[in-house]
């Protein structure tokens, strides 16, 4: 069977559970070795349970039986200094860097701890600047192959529209959330006209409400049945009430692959309908 990938390594931030484990697990079946990275602790700002040790080993285990390589490390993506040292010595063991998938995500938007500052500074922190460090950190080992490559930063619907439903579901968390994923959009175009020269191809992906433990909590449910005016903004338009990690990971593959090679630049929804509601 021809895989699509064999000889490539992928980068993955956010790698431990949920959208950016099935990316690990669907690049090892084409072939690609796997650097994969997760913060696998809990951020106070975020009410429902966040991955843990032992998420990522099972995404370790996952990608080994499929027979390909994998380096996995706990790293805060807020940390530049961090970031590169781990790279340096992945990509000192796997060789090379082809695909970035910048994925690594929260949700401090639902609950009491939403309304707190650090909502705010930490939906910033991770999805803005870590999105930026994760693109920086990676450039060394991109560029060095002279083999272009791809990046695909992971936004949201919330990138193209706002979070919020009116003022009762107004946060700091919710606005953090929505300023980060509208700002990689602006840092996707940006790189996509900066890496273009060098054949390295730049864009974002914005699911709609995906099947993982940051929407499918209870206190999602509880903050819905406080506000449903907020569930019915997730109502999408096909009748499907999520969708799942491989809708979002089949995306990711059809960009870093051949198919994608003329594809540079662009806001790709797999949102169901939810945006042209």
């Amino acid at each position: 069977m021809n895989r699509r990938f064999e000889g490539k390594v992928a980068f993955i931030t956010g790698a431990a559970r949920g959208q950016g484990r099935a990316h690990a697990v669907r690049f090892a079946e084409e072939g690609a070795d796997i650097i994969a990275l997760d913060l696998c602790r809990q951020l106070d700002s975020v009410a429902y349970a966040m991955s843990t040790p032992e998420d990522l080993d099972e995404t370790v285990n996952l990608v080994e039986k499929t027979g390909q390589r994998i380096v996995a490390e706990q790293c805060d993506v807020r940390d530049l200094e961090q970031l590169t040292a781990l790279l340096d010595n992945a990509v000192g063991e796997l060789g090379r860097i082809d695909y970035v998938l910048a994925n690594a995500g929260i949700g401090p938007v639902f609950g009491d701890r939403s309304q707190q500052l650090s909502a705010y500074l930490d939906a910033i922190g991770v999805m803005l600047n870590g999105v930026y460090f994760t693109i920086e950190a990676t450039l060394p080992a991109l560029l060095r192959h002279g083999d272009g490559g791809a990046v695909v930063i992971t936004s949201s619907v919330a990138g193209l529209r706002s979070v919020g439903r009116g003022f009762a579901t107004k946060s700091h968390g919710g606005a953090g959330y929505t300023a980060a994923k509208h700002g990689v959009v602006g840092l996707m175009r940006y790189y996509a006209t900066t890496l273009a020269e060098h054949g390295i191809r730049v864009n974002s992906v914005h699911p709609t409400g995906v099947a993982t433990p940051m929407i499918q909590n209870p206190e999602v449910e509880r903050y819905i049945g406080e506000h449903p005016e907020f569930g019915a903004a997730l109502e999408n338009l096909l009748p499907a009430p999520v969708v799942e990690c491989l809708d979002v990971t089949e995306a990711m593959v059809y960009l870093c692959a051949d198919t994608g090679r003329y594809i540079t630049g662009v806001t790709l929804p797999v949102d169901a309908g939810l945006t042209v509601k």
